[in-house]
């Protein structure tokens, strides 16, 4: 592939290829969320289904329960009250020797049959039905033995009272299969009780369960849903924190991988914009030095009166000539060191930086200015910590103290404050000098931008000292700010947090 870019980009781009992944991700970040939204559901759906399911169960054992409790009530009493009715049948026919009874017993006796039949089709155990069996083989020989009776010329006293004994323990087995139907329906609410317990207990079981799985499966989906995001948000602080050397890749769902790509191409694009502004201003550099160094030898060849004795108004000429020419070599030169700061502003090295010692060491290198105009320095320091670029950090603290000194009135006193607050470290410093005009106060961080010099100061600002020194600040996540005119003197605040997300 063609590289456009400088040599040392393009091998670190060829070194950052990166090796085919297995995709497990969709194509489209909404199918993700669709995916992630199903399966987190799926599991509270199986619960729920579960839920019913086991309430179905139960409702439809409790109908059976019910219909069956209902069936052997209904039949016991019913087969109490034909046993009775049998017994008063076969008492009247004893007594009365009326044949036409036995059409009536016939008739009651189909209903006893059908009653015992019923009863019989309900889940009675063995001792129950033992005693439905009893209950009908001794109706069956009752009415064998009374259809003998009746067809007997005379039935002596004694059968007759014996057979209407047998009669009576009838009635009485049937009131014993009354008991069997209470017993049965008895055991059918001890069996939904079982049921309901086993049912709670299964729910019990399972939903936590259910639920478990179904936050698991949202936990995973929350992660692979949040992993393109966080690279994208890095990615993103990268590029505006002018990191633009690790390549871009974002793993995540094809959309999402697709802007992946297009963020590389603008990190690229930015790569390449910044070389070529950097070849921009070597070559501009390049090419004025070159006419600029004709200009300040001939203007020193004419200050030298070289070619001629010059006039008042020649040497006037001259001498602004040789001045605005090395201002102009000054710009260069300025503009370039710019240059190579920015270049490592978003290059930052992390440390633990204690303020104080650094402080300190700015102001050791300022202790001839400060002996030369006889400032004194009040200083009012905490030891605090922060996490940052040593050799930034100094840069901005050195800003602040020489344009302090630059500004002060000899004999002046500087104060000097660093001291914590909440979870920022702050620096403040306010000299004794004329102070900041308010035209300046607004523009007074922006680039190329010159205040108005001090009196007795003859070398202009450059203009980039406090824009340089902000953009430093805000590389730390901190800010520098102008505090308001008290009484004279400028004063400026520097804030700095303990410690910053990427450090």
């Amino acid at each position: 592939m063609l590289c456009l870019l400088p040599s040392r980009i393009c091998a670190y781009e060829s070194s950052e290829s990166p090796q085919l992944q297995p995709r497990y991700y969709p194509k489209s970040f909404l199918t993700l969320l669709l995916l992630a939204f199903i399966l987190a559901v799926l599991p509270i759906a199986a619960a729920l289904l579960q839920a019913m399911s086991g309430i179905d169960h139960f409702a439809r054992q409790s109908r059976t329960v019910v219909a069956e409790s209902a069936k052997a009530a209904r039949a016991s009493r019913q087969l109490l009250e034909e046993a009775t009715g049998l017994e008063r049948l076969a008492r009247q026919m004893l007594i009365l020797r009326d044949t036409d009874v036995l059409d009536d017993y016939e008739t009651v006796r189909k209903r006893f049959k059908a009653s015992s039949s019923e009863l019989s089709l309900l889940p009675l155990d063995e001792t129950q039905l033992t005693l439905l069996n009893k209950l009908i083989d001794t109706e069956h020989a009752l009415f064998e033995k009374l259809r003998q009776r009746a067809a007997a010329s005379s039935i002596p006293a004694a059968e007759r009272a014996m057979l209407a004994d047998d009669y009576a323990a009838l009635s009485v087995l049937a009131r014993e299969m009354v008991d069997v139907s209470d017993e049965l329906i008895g055991r059918g609410v001890i069996a939904l009780q079982e049921g309901a317990d086993e049912t709670q207990r299964r729910l019990w079981v399972f939903l936590p369960a259910m639920l478990a799985l179904g936050l698991g499966v949202a936990m995973l989906a929350t992660l692979l849903i949040a992993r393109p995001i966080r690279e994208l948000d890095d990615a993103i602080r990268r590029l505006g924190g002018g990191d633009l050397m690790p390549a871009i890749r974002i793993h995540g769902p094809g959309d999402f991988e697709g802007l992946g790509q297009r963020l590389d191409w603008l990190r690229l694009r930015l790569i390449e914009l910044e070389a070529q502004k950097s070849r921009f201003l070597r070559h501009v550099s390049h090419e004025l030095k070159t006419p600029l160094t004709a200009m300040r030898e001939g203007a020193s060849l004419l200050a030298d009166g070289t070619v001629g004795t010059l006039s008042a108004e020649q040497r006037e000429v001259v001498d602004i000539l040789q001045n605005k020419s090395l201002q102009l070599q000054a710009l260069i030169e300025r503009l370039l060191a710019v240059q190579r700061e920015m270049e490592g502003l978003g290059r930052l090295q992390p440390e633990s930086v204690h303020l104080s010692l650094l402080l300190n060491k700015v102001l050791d290198e300022h202790r001839l200015p400060l002996a030369a105009r006889n400032i004194k320095i009040r200083l009012d320091v905490s030891p605090v910590r922060v996490i940052g670029d040593a050799a930034k950090l100094a840069t901005v603290l050195d800003n602040l103290v020489s344009n302090a000194i630059r500004h002060s009135p000899e004999g002046a006193i500087i104060d000097l404050r660093l001291y914590r607050l909440d979870e920022t470290a702050n620096v403040e410093i306010r000299d004794q000098g004329p102070g900041i005009a308010s035209a300046d106060r607004e523009n007074i961080f922006d680039w190329f931008y010159q205040g108005e010099a001090p009196p007795g100061d003859q070398i202009a600002g450059s203009g980039f000292g406090l824009a340089i020194a902000r953009e430093y600040v805000q590389a730390h996540h901190g800010s520098l700010n102008l505090l308001p005119d008290e009484g004279g003197g400028a004063a400026f605040r520097l804030t700095l947090p303990l410690a910053y997300k990427g450090n």
